[in-house]
């Protein structure tokens, strides 16, 4: 019996072999160079018992694995945040604040979980689920070492970008399932930011598609003859601008904002349902940065250091950059993250997009030379920066007459 779903990942492979290695599957299991490989654990006509035991301990290893880096992630955070802002942050439980994770967890398993009276409760309670699920969805494709992944499809990044977006759905069962109407605004605000900024991210990531001609995010590691962001560079921007508001980040966490519509579409929430939407939305950080880390930077790729420690450390290091925007810039009004959205991001990703599919006919990715490459580098970031220049002016401040103009219809209405 040979494997034929997970036949690639080196993982599963050194697995199903241990178990189940036999005369049937000699081929698969039997590594170059070697004659014959030593027979598995089971006998003869249980490869099918291997197949399931190796993928579902690959699987329970890869979520576990996450969860932990998760709970590394938001140590992390806090205690980088703490230094930006000259303060200790976490430091009283364990050696220097490190089991301040595990506290956390604990409090919210053990807080009283309340819903409101007149709250849906299946979908009250459905909501947490459907938020968290999907990020973990997205570590079935996302490679993170050399021949370490679940499944490399060959529509890998559409697979992502339709996984990711339940995401709105499960904001707005959120909001909507509560019975209470600011969390309901809270939700129907949230879902309008998402929609709006989910357009220019997917825009962004077709210039990506354009050089390397395929879906798969195995082949766009492996078709980077440098990274990606080198080459476009106003995509990587856009990517980033846009995830950030799609993860609720500073500076476009209004959806979440006590200054806003008190704490938006989660209000009612406490307990462990609140806190599997606090750890969705840091776990989805991680998520984002592992796909930023393959679309743009080579994902595994590195020198020296083992694949899976390169991916480990450019995932930290845009999760790092996620940390220092949300440390450094302030929250924008509604009105602003919208045009923002709509004003810049948008026309910004459909400029990247035709530049690169004009670059894409005039010059074949795969045979061209050096000087080619940083010279098509250069024309996008010179694109980038002239673009980033001329649509900043829609999303400006208002002139001052129209600001007056504004004022003065303010005060009459207030008149009348």
């Amino acid at each position: 019996m040979r494997p034929f779903l997970l036949e690639e990942n080196a993982l599963f492979r050194g697995l199903y072999c241990w178990l189940g290695a036999n005369e049937g599957n000699r081929g698969f299991c039997t590594p170059e160079g070697e004659a014959l490989a030593r027979d598995g654990l089971l006998p003869l006509g249980w490869e099918w018992l291997a197949y399931g035991a190796a993928g579902l301990a690959l699987v329970l290893l890869l979520v576990n694995a996450f969860l932990v880096l998760v709970m590394l992630y938001t140590y992390m955070e806090r205690r980088v945040m703490a230094r930006f802002q000259a303060r200790l942050g976490p430091n009283r439980v364990g050696r220097f604040g490190l089991l301040q994770p595990v506290a956390d967890a604990i409090k919210l398993l053990t807080k009283e979980d309340v819903a409101p009276t007149g709250a849906d409760r299946w979908v009250f309670n459905l909501a947490p689920i459907v938020m968290f699920v999907p990020v973990l969805l997205v570590l079935a494709v996302l490679p993170f070492g050399r021949g370490s992944f679940l499944a490399d499809l060959n529509v890998g990044v559409l697979y992502v970008v339709a996984v990711t977006t339940v995401t709105t759905l499960a904001v707005f069962m959120a909001g909507f399932a509560s019975g209470n109407r600011y969390a309901m605004f809270g939700a129907m605000r949230a879902v309008a930011q998402l929609i709006s900024y989910e357009i220019p991210v997917v825009l962004s990531i077709v210039g990506v598609l354009l050089l390397a001609r395929s879906l798969s995010l195995v082949e766009i590691v492996e078709a980077q003859r440098v990274p990606f962001v080198v080459v476009q560079p106003l995509a990587f921007f856009i990517f980033l601008a846009g995830s950030s508001a799609e993860l609720n980040r500073t500076p476009f966490d209004l959806l979440e904002a006590e200054s806003e519509i008190v704490a938006g579409y989660h209000i009612e929430y406490s307990g462990m349902k609140f806190g599997m939407l606090f750890l969705a939305e840091f776990a989805a950080v991680l998520t984002t940065s592992g796909v930023m880390a393959t679309l743009f930077l080579k994902g595994w790729e590195g020198p020296l250091l083992p694949s899976h420690l390169w991916f480990l450390i450019k995932v930290f290091g845009l999760a790092f950059l996620f940390i220092w925007i949300r440390a450094t810039l302030p929250r924008l009004r509604i009105d602003q993250v919208m045009g923002f959205a709509w004003k810049f991001l948008l026309p910004l990703s459909l400029v990247n997009v035709f530049v690169t599919a004009a670059e894409a006919l005039a010059w074949d990715w795969e045979t061209m030379t050096p000087q080619q490459v940083w010279a098509m580098g250069g024309i996008n970031l010179l694109v980038g920066m002239v673009g980033v220049v001329l649509f900043s002016h829609l999303v400006r401040r208002p002139a001052p007459r129209r600001a007056a103009r504004a004022r003065a219809a303010a005060t009459a209405e207030e008149g009348v």
